[in-house]
């Protein structure tokens, strides 16, 4: 057996569930390992209350399936499982199909093809848990984010929420945040890995270490400067934000509050700050806030929000809830018919509807070689992603991504961005 996993990384071979290869070895086996396959992601349904999702995580993926190769670290513990063609096979395995899918921050519905994947079935199969696990959780925290800052009504949102959840689920996290318009992180191998502005300053802890508020707060400004965000909730808040401005004077850059009553305390802070003439001191919350909570304080003086566990786990849908279906085995539509989970068979795209206005009212799924007319305010959704396993030229970067999310949630109906429960945004169509 050769092959060695990609020297551009740690390989993702084994980011799989076993079942992917066992049944890879009785297709080669029976002869069936070549068939051309056409395998399709998407979610039967939005999760509960949701109006819209985000598709999060394609540039993960894509360089997770250049990663997806089996050295002799990978192969060594399957031995005793998989049979030695299939061994052989997996050693020279690279994936050599296409991709296709909706580009990363563009919206979706129940039903909607994100993401496409062809070539043989041993070529397709074997990507099932990897698409899935990135789809799904990197979706599921971008949906979660951007109704947040939907709420947040432009006022700067901070992801930290590393300490909420797994240390590589924390940057794929911020990453999702920043995508659906998060400012910054807390994280700092997000801001390594993707290039994510970082913020913080400091925890109660520092507080705690020092002899007396004062202190804590004047060794944090000697060492940050004026602008620096000092924590006033320690101990008493009105005596802590009188403190800060003895501490920093009126050119403090920041308070954060992240305890109590927020909406109350963020009105009594302003007042006392602008008497204190620190008037353009901002006024930072964070504290267990979701979209719903950030929503309700939406009338108060705040200047900015730090979110933590509610975004890194997706407020309460911590999955997208899609899946991975085979839907074409040689040109011939195959589909699943049990009731709670059937899927519609052959290759599929879709087109968004438009009014003039750029308001979006439709979304047209139909089958790949039979696409309806495409009015001039229509749009096709799904772009090639990789070609015979190689990535196409021009893949938008993470900013561009950022800004074509910014761009699509403006198309929603005013309706369709409610926080409250109702229908999606927009209907899918399927002929």
């Amino acid at each position: 057996m050769t092959g060695s996993p990609s020297s551009a990384g740690v390989s993702t071979a084994l980011f799989t569930d076993r079942y992917e290869l066992t049944m890879a070895a009785a297709a080669l086996a029976d002869g069936t390992a070549h068939r051309r396959c056409v395998f399709e992601v998407f979610a039967r349904r939005l999760p509960e209350g949701r109006r819209y999702g985000v598709v999060g995580g394609t540039g993960r993926l894509l360089e997770s399936i250049r990663r997806f190769r089996f050295g002799a670290e990978e192969l060594e513990p399957l031995g005793a499982m998989l049979d030695r063609p299939t061994l052989d096979r997996l050693a020279e395995y690279r994936f050599s199909g296409d991709v296709d899918g909706y580009p990363e921050g563009e919206l979706y519905f129940p039903g909607s093809p994100i993401l496409t994947v062809t070539g043989t079935f041993v070529d397709a199969v074997l990507l099932e848990t990897l698409a899935l696990s990135i789809l799904n959780h990197d979706s599921a925290i971008a949906s979660a984010a951007a109704r947040m800052v939907t709420a947040a009504a432009g006022r700067p949102l901070i992801e930290m929420g590393s300490r909420r959840t797994h240390e590589a689920a924390a940057v794929a996290a911020a990453r999702a945040a920043y995508l659906a318009g998060f400012a910054a992180t807390s994280n700092l191998e997000a801001e390594r890995r993707h290039g994510i502005p970082t913020a913080g300053t400091a925890a109660h802890s520092w507080v705690l270490l020092h002899d007396d508020e004062l202190g804590a707060f004047r060794s944090q400004v000697a060492a940050q400067g004026a602008k620096t965000t000092l924590l006033v909730d320690t101990y008493d808040i009105r005596r802590g934000i009188e403190l800060a401005i003895s501490a920093a004077g009126p050119e403090l850059g920041a308070i954060r509050i992240d305890s109590g009553d927020l909406g109350e305390l963020a009105r009594q802070a302003r007042e006392q700050l602008d008497a204190l003439g620190a008037t353009g001191t901002r006024i930072v919350l964070s504290g267990d806030l979701d979209e719903y909570a950030i929503a309700s304080l939406r009338a108060e003086p705040v200047d900015s929000y730090g979110v933590g566990t509610s975004v890194v786990t997706g407020s309460g849908a911590p999955t997208a809830g899609m899946v991975y279906k085979l839907v074409q085995v040689d040109g011939r539509p195959v589909a699943k018919r049990s009731a709670a989970k059937e899927s519609r068979g052959g290759a599929k795209s879709a087109i968004r509807r438009y009014k003039p206005t750029g308001t979006a009212v439709e979304e047209v799924v139909h089958a790949a070689a039979r696409p309806p007319a495409v009015g001039p305010h229509d749009r096709v959704l799904p772009v090639p992603l990789l070609r015979a396993g190689e990535p196409v030229p021009d893949l938008p970067t993470l900013d561009q991504s950022r800004e074509h999310l910014r761009t699509a949630l403006i198309t929603i109906p005013w309706e369709g961005l409610k926080l409250s429960r109702g229908e999606p945004a927009i209907p899918t169509t399927f002929e």
